[in-house]
């Protein structure tokens, strides 16, 4: 079953950079490449549950703020130590110049 959710228009992301979201009690993160591609995932580090956007995107890697574990902003795949647990993802479009992720 699929659950749309509208999480901001798509000029509220600056290219390589992430915004928190929070939907009901669960956070996301939204990306957006350097090639304007939208990516969603949970919004805490697997590690130790830092907020991811408050962390560095770069050539589709996202770095916890806290320890600088890594992961793959499309897939959510661990990259680096401490992260060993990948993130989960969610699709993501754009529909009418917003966001918008699907959170079943």
């Amino acid at each position: 079953m699929e659950n749309w959710v509208q999480v901001c228009q798509v000029d509220d992301i600056e290219a390589e950079d992430v915004i928190r979201f929070d939907h009901g009690d669960r956070t996301f993160a939204i990306y957006r490449s350097d090639d304007d591609q939208y990516y969603a995932s949970d919004g805490l580090c697997t590690h130790e549950e830092v907020h991811l956007a408050g962390g560095f995107v770069m050539d589709n890697i996202i770095e916890c703020p806290k320890h600088n574990g890594r992961f793959d902003i499309a897939t959510g795949e661990a990259k680096g130590a401490p992260a060993c647990i990948d993130l989960r993802t969610y699709p993501v479009k754009i529909e009418a110049g917003r966001v918008v992720i699907d959170i079943s």
